[in-house]
């Protein structure tokens, strides 16, 4: 080993020492939002996660799992560092990757390195591997049990494997590399799939190898042919394989009446078979282009063969069993992620595009009396082509994203999009917000945690921002010196290296502007999606290590020495990385954070004893699933997510008994819920229900597939419809009292029927569903609804709803007046001060972002507002003033800010006869709103101007009530001021 090579290594593993300290020191101890929860929870058990799954992240998971030696506590630690350590691996394989390009640049053998030769060479490794290592997306990935930073270690090791590869002279030992590459990608496949676009850009250094003198037409060849190998992986392998397995499957079945199974051996067999002889023979033809290809082709198939424990590990039928791939049918239906949809890419329907016609697409099988029967086709829509276009960017039609198109677009209403408006949102939208935002986020600086929040330029600073986006912990201004250092970079490979440069330059598209084209994102997503794009930014940190090399050789007219170059080079590339860490630690830092759980447990414990929760999207049921499967935390509470209760696989599930919950009380069978059967039940008013529909004989008929409320569709069929918008449900009074459910005050509102109006809607599989368990329960278990969800999830229901914490609990009785719910002070009271968890969340240090100022403390605030406000109304006193201060100490301003929520307790503070914390609190919000509608007004920005308003209107009257007459006019005055200058 060269002199330059020990160094070289022992530098990698010190920058590897670098990143795995900084993850160590800042990664979550518990299950974060979003996805965190679910992959934990599978990691734990191995269960099976949304499609396609990551079953080779769900292995590594379970093994890093074990080390918390039985404390489930520890359990979400513990997978939290399988981000932790790849990351940091991520860090090294990066290193030693500039290091090689930083190489090729001085076109020296290792050998013939001089001193300064290595300075500045490591000096590139360093700068841009730990500029890597504090990028904004990188970093927030690597703290948390998500696939991303493993997927970056794949990403990481195929680039840096191919780059030895084009080292290497001897043919036999270039071709193992290179089977190994395609081995990892295989492996790769089982994390994630990002990994697979770096494929057509690393055909060139394939081409330029083996070619010594490159044409223009021999590289699009290469690059053509990378694209290729991309196509027979990514929809040959992970897709087409299985596909024709199932193919084999039904044939044997169906036709040649074999048992179910036999005809995925068969197929597996054969295909194996026609493998091992097509390897055999390219050897012993000595065919080696072949050989090394169908080698390579197979390792691939080895790496991925992971993916079997997805159908391992469903047919044994977790409490987590998403889509149910337990058959080669659900199987495939998985890996294509089919509950997802598409999105159209080279030509399709613009947003305003409505289908003219319906087509029968692929068939949907399933198993019955020992076949595969159809039970559905999936709809094909046909279009006119007047209502389509070629790369169709402004396509959803789905909620609001119409509305949006046209407020980003200034669109009229039924005005259909030109191409100009086509891509006019494709560079504004998809490009410049949803690409190029992030990668100023990681290299020039950012805005704040907010969603939307922009880029930070030199230039921007904090002079006249509000206080509360001034102080942002977020607010990182890196004053484009790591960007400006990438653009060094760039310059210095289009001098020396332009071959690398294309292949750089490749792979920075690939993972950047076409991925962008790929999603076609819709314009609003559920959250920001910086860390689609870290692969892009990988190869960004190459060009933020090479600008150390520009610099190295630009300054050898003003530094002789070149020691000294080297030195001076490395120190200011330097300056990127130690902005970047400083400036980042604060807004990254997530030791002290445990809210998220904290806040599933709140949840959960608004319950009573084996209950039923209905709850909505991720945040809300993720976190959930982590303390029932990891933590073991009141497992007799069913959590039934809505967003999976309109599909059969979950509704399956719901039917059987999980943990200490039985199954749910689901009349319907699956012929009732199977895919394609009963999607939307449609509103069809019959005069002779008009007036009302008793709900179970109606749940009995939607069973029987009774004509009596059906009607024909245009394509034949029948389906069953909601015939009236009125449901009755009856009610035994004397059953009901014995049941000890109600508040002595409410006995008397019981009565012999509960009825409501519905509303003349449709109704979708899941309304459907949670009408069937309500019908079905006869008030045997607890229902309650999440307080996360929208209005339409609670079915008109929510006068005969009893708030007790974060959840309503259904009753039989209607309270009047009571259209959000009645409050049940003693339950609530008990839950919310007594069966609640705050770890950390009144510390100051702990760093909360803009998903934990949301739903979190929106849902706590509110809790106890209404706690609050009925004790009051009651005349407990005492009580109320014990619950505001609970939570006004339990989540102070200090680390949640105070929100128009808040703004209410300051009403109930004066009322509580504590004017001197009411009007401390008034004049801090007071201030904030009017520094952010001031900022408003003189940059004709729209920053949460309405909430501001409202926040004066509140404080405006608190006053006015707590008999604070000055106060009351300085904010009247105030919002008067602000309504006329903004228009509110």
């Amino acid at each position: 080993m060269s002199k330059f090579n020990r160094i070289n290594t022992l530098t990698g593993w010190l920058v590897f020492a670098v990143a795995l300290v900084t993850y160590l020191l800042t990664v979550e101890r518990t299950a974060s939002f979003w996805d965190c929860g679910e992959f934990i929870a599978c990691s734990y058990k191995l269960q099976v996660p949304h499609p396609p799954g990551a079953p080779l992240f769900l292995l590594i998971g379970r093994l890093f799992s074990m080390m918390a030696m039985g404390d489930v506590t520890q359990v979400a630690y513990w997978v939290n560092l399988v981000s932790v350590m790849s990351s940091a691996f991520t860090i090294l394989f990066l290193f030693w990757s500039i290091t090689l390009l930083a190489r090729k640049l001085l076109g020296k053998k290792d050998e013939e390195l001089s001193l300064a030769d290595t300075i500045a060479v490591v000096g590139a490794g360093l700068v841009g591997a730990l500029a890597y290592t504090y990028s904004d997306s990188f970093w927030f990935s690597a703290v948390e049990a998500e696939v991303y930073g493993l997927s970056s270690f794949f990403t990481a090791i195929v680039i840096w494997a191919v780059l030895k590869w084009e080292r290497i002279e001897d043919d036999a030992a270039a071709n193992r590399w290179l089977i190994f590459t395609f081995y990892l990608v295989g492996l790769s496949i089982g994390v994630h799939l990002l990994n697979l676009v770096t494929i057509p850009a690393l055909a060139l250094v394939y081409y330029f190898k083996k070619y010594k003198t490159p044409s223009l037409w021999g590289g699009i060849a290469a690059f053509a042919g990378g694209l290729v190998v991309l196509m027979i992986i990514n929809s040959g392998v992970i897709v087409w394989l299985p596909s024709t397995a199932g193919k084999f499957e039904i044939f044997f079945v169906n036709t040649l009446g074999a048992p179910f199974s036999v005809g995925i051996v068969f197929f597996i067999v054969l295909f194996i078979g026609v493998l091992i002889w097509g390897i055999r023979y390219s050897a012993k033809k000595e065919k080696e282009v072949w050989n090394t290809a169908l080698l390579a082709f197979a390792f691939v198939l080895i790496g991925y063969s992971s993916y079997f424990l997805v159908l391992v590990r469903s047919n044994f039928n977790p409490p987590i069993n998403e889509n149910d791939p337990s058959d080669v049918i659900s199987y495939v239906s998985y890996l294509k992620r089919e509950q997802y949809g598409s999105r159209p890419l080279l030509f399709g329907p613009v947003f305003t595009a409505r289908p003219v016609n319906s087509e029968r697409g692929e068939p949907i099988y399933r198993k019955s009396n020992g076949k595969y029967i159809i039970a559905d086709y999936r709809p094909e829509y046909v279009y006119e082509k007047n209502q389509q276009m070629l790369f169709p960017r402004v396509h959803s039609n789905q909620m609001n994203h119409p509305q949006l198109y046209r407020d980003k677009l200034g669109l009229a209403e039924g005005q259909k999009p030109s191409m100009g408006d086509n891509l006019s949102f494709f560079f504004s939208h998809q490009l410049g917000h949803m690409y190029w935002r992030y990668f100023l986020w990681n290299f020039v600086g950012r805005e704040s945690d907010e969603e939307g929040a922009g880029g930070l330029r030199p230039w921007d600073t904090s002079q006249g921002l509000p206080d509360v986006m001034a102080t942002n912990r977020a607010r990182d201004n890196f004053y484009m010196i790591p960007f400006l250092l990438g653009l060094l970079g760039i310059v210095a490979q289009a001098f020396r290296r332009k071959q690398d440069l294309l292949v750089t330059g490749l792979l920075f598209m690939m993972m950047g502007v076409a991925l962008v084209v790929y999603l076609n994102s819709p314009p609003v997503e559920p959250r920001e999606r910086d860390y689609i794009y870290v692969g892009s930014f990988y190869i960004f940190a190459f060009w933020i290590g090479l600008g150390v090399m520009f610099i190295y050789d630009f300054l050898t007219k003003v530094l002789p020495s070149a020691q000294a170059r080297a030195g001076v080079a490395t120190v200011i590339g330097l300056s990127a990385p130690l902005l970047m860490g400083v400036k980042g630690w604060d807004n990254h830092d997530r030791s002290h954070r445990y809210h998220s759980v904290d806040f599933a447990k709140n949840l959960l414990n608004s319950c009573a004893p084996n209950a039923i929760l209905f709850t909505g999207g991720d945040n809300d049921t993720f976190p959930l699933w982590y303390v029932q499967e990891v933590e073991g935390f009141r497992t007799d509470v069913r959590v039934c997510n809505l967003s999976l209760l309109g599909t059969d696989w979950y509704i399956g599930q719901m039917k059987r008994k999980t943990y200490e919950s039985d199954p749910l009380p689901i009349s319907l069978e699956y012929e009732n819920f199977a895919a394609g059967k009963n999607d939307i039940v449609p509103f069809y008013e019959m005069p002779a229900v008009k007036n009302g529909i008793n709900l179970k004989e109606y749940m009995a008929l939607v069973k029987q597939n009774n004509a009596a409320i059906q009607v024909p569709l245009t394509s034949g069929e029948m389906t069953s419809i909601l015939p009236s918008s009125v449901l009755v449900l009856g009610i035994n009074p004397e059953q009901v009292k014995k049941m000890n459910i109600l508040k002595p005050e409410l006995a008397s509102f019981v009565k012999d029927t509960m009825q409501w109006t519905m509303g003349k809607r449709d109704l979708y599989k899941s309304d459907l569903i949670m009408l069937d368990i309500i019908a079905t329960n006869d008030w045997k278990r607890p229902i309650y609804f999440s307080g996360t969800l929208t209005n339409d999830n609670y079915l008109n229901l929510k006068e005969f709803m009893q708030l007790e914490g974060y959840t309503y609990r259904l009753l039989p009785v209607r309270v009047p007046g009571a259209s959000d719910g009645y409050v049940n002070t003693d339950i609530m009271a008990d839950n919310l001060m007594k069966k609640t968890f705050w770890r950390e969340l009144d510390n100051p240090k702990t760093y909360y972002d803009g998903t934990y100022k949301g739903s979190p403390a929106f849902s706590a605030r509110i809790a106890f507002m209404r706690l609050v406000d009925q004790l009051i109304r009651e005349g407990k006193t005492e009580k109320a003033k014990g619950a505001l201060n609970f939570i006004l100490t339990k989540m102070p301003d200090k680390t949640i800010p105070y929100d128009q929520i808040t703004a209410n307790y300051v009403n109930y503070l004066f009322a509580l006869n504590e004017p001197k914390k009411a009007l401390e609190i008034a004049e801090v919000m007071s201030r904030r709103a009017e520094e952010t509608l001031k900022y408003n007004q003189q940059h004709g920005v729209n920053q949460d101007t309405n909430i501001q308003l409202y926040i004066l209107q509140t404080l405006a009257n608190a006053c006015r009530e707590g008999k604070q007459e000055a106060q009351a006019k300085k904010y009247e005055t105030l919002l008067q001021q602000y309504m006329t200058a903004l228009g509110g």
